[in-house]
């Protein structure tokens, strides 16, 4: 029978020594037993549980190995995955130290003292780089499946912004190129969130130059498709900088009835609208007359460019400061609010998306994007956008009181994922013991019972 490993059992641990205490000597080994220093993995595998996304991935995917022979399921091999990620193991090779974790092992319904252990990093690897792009594009359009399931019902209005960011690579990886802006030989992955929730939506790798109008219109025009065929009544706003406001997205976006907010680069006949330039001019004699230090101004008119069909409705924001006068521009297809709605609330609101950005590249490290192929890294973009949605459950089953409830994803981790735990097996149970002195111990308790699944 499965027995608890006991405290003393590794006699043969190497000791090392600290400083005496009360004139006590202090040593140590790492010859504790059955611990884990991931005891909130247990809160990801309900969650994980709860939204499916690991099994709904590797149903993308065809698995052509000989089932007599198969030790890890697929959805086993690219859970373990998502999970180390979640808990800091960005890389495929921290897999081999934890093959053995008894919380990762019962993460994954194994029991912590028999039977195989985790995958490993070679089998990580393989399926990393295993999957072709029309599976790639299948499990992208289940994220975006996970997202809309995400909702109990079909919101009357989403607002989504879109952007890209810089990946720096470090060699010629497929689609890597060289950013003059950035000074960098990169790749420029695109990044969509439901921003007001902080939800993900799509990531999609991309070369590293600026995208074109037909290239962004295409994106928008596939993403919008796939979330229509869930919510065929939404009223979808995309919202972006100056990058996306091109003409052939703006016309998209009006022939498939698709709200939009962008960024305009400023020009000649910008700066000489006489609109714009009598809102300037009051604004700037205002504020020295005032003496004022800043002094902000709305405007909005009609533009219509030489490349596009029509004219719009651009707002422009107008500030005037002793340093001088700076304006900035958005073209927008919605025709109620101000202009400095519009720009101020509407648009500035976009800068949250840098947030969840940051979230998803430096604190889930999902710019760990290594691999010579583009296909393997693209899934890993899907791969560490699985382990940020665990992630924001998560968070969402926090108590709104606590301060947790709107913590960074790396502070989740550190005060919930990265608790010590002692497994216990017996013949008929296991129990897991928390540190008594776990000072998250009543925001776990909660988060526990929230995910925990409903009797059958």
């Amino acid at each position: 029978m499965p027995q608890a490993t006991p405290v003393d059992s590794e006699v043969s641990a190497p000791r090392f020594s600290f400083p005496a205490i009360g004139r006590k000597k202090v040593s140590a080994a790492f010859d504790g037993g059955r611990l884990t220093s991931d005891g909130g993995v247990l809160l990801l595998a309900q969650a994980e549980r709860e939204m499916g996304i690991c099994a709904q991935l590797a149903g993308c995917i065809a698995d052509l190995r000989d089932p007599s022979r198969v030790i890890h399921a697929l959805d086993d091999i690219l859970r373990a995955r998502v999970l180390a990620i979640c808990c800091g193991y960005e890389d495929a090779d921290d897999l081999d130290a934890l093959r053995d974790d008894p919380g990762f092992r019962l993460a994954l319904g194994k029991l912590p003292g028999a039977g195989a252990g985790l995958a490993s990093q070679p089998t990580m690897s393989r399926w990393e780089n295993a999957a072709t792009t029309r599976e790639l594009v299948r499990m992208m359009q289940a994220m975006i499946g996970v997202y809309c399931a995400s909702y109990p019902i079909a919101p009357k209005a989403v607002t989504l912004d879109i952007d890209d960011t810089c990946d720096v690579v470090h060699g010629y990886q497929q689609l890597s190129f060289w950013n003059g802006h950035h000074g960098e030989r990169c790749f420029l992955p695109i990044h969509v969130y439901d921003t007001a929730t902080g939800r993900p939506v799509a990531m999609l790798l991309r070369t590293g130059k600026t995208p074109s109008g037909a290239e962004a219109a295409g994106h928008i025009r596939r993403l919008v498709h796939h979330i229509r065929k869930h919510w065929p009544t939404t009223r979808i706003t995309v919202r972006g900088d100056g990058h996306y406001g091109r003409p052939e997205v703006m016309a998209f976006c009006e022939e498939a009835g698709v709200d939009y907010v962008f960024g305009l680069p400023t020009n000649a006949a910008l700066r000489a609208d006489p609109v714009i330039v009598a809102a300037a001019d009051a604004c700037a004699v205002k504020r020295a007359e005032e003496d004022r230090a800043v002094l902000r101004n709305y405007a909005e008119t009609r533009y219509g460019a030489k490349s596009w069909k029509c004219q719009r409705r651009v707002a422009a924001r107008i500030e005037a400061s002793k340093l001088g006068m700076d304006i900035r521009y958005v073209v927008t297809s919605l025709t109620d609010g101000s202009a400095e709605y519009i720009y101020d609330t509407l648009y500035c609101a976009r800068g949250q998306a840098e947030n969840l950005i940051k979230r998803h590249k430096t604190q889930l490290a999902s710019d760990r994007t290594s691999c010579r192929s583009a296909n393997a890294n693209q899934m890993r973009l899907i791969l560490h956008t699985a382990a940020y949605w665990l992630m924001w459950r998560i968070q969402q089953a926090i108590p709104r009181t606590t301060a947790l409830a709107v913590a960074e994803f790396a502070t989740l981790r550190l005060r919930l994922l990265k608790v010590a735990a002692r497994v216990i097996e017996t013949a008929t149970r296991i129990r897991v013991a928390f540190a008594s002195a776990c000072p998250d111990a009543n925001v776990f308790k909660a988060i526990a019972i929230s995910l925990r699944p409903a009797p059958t």
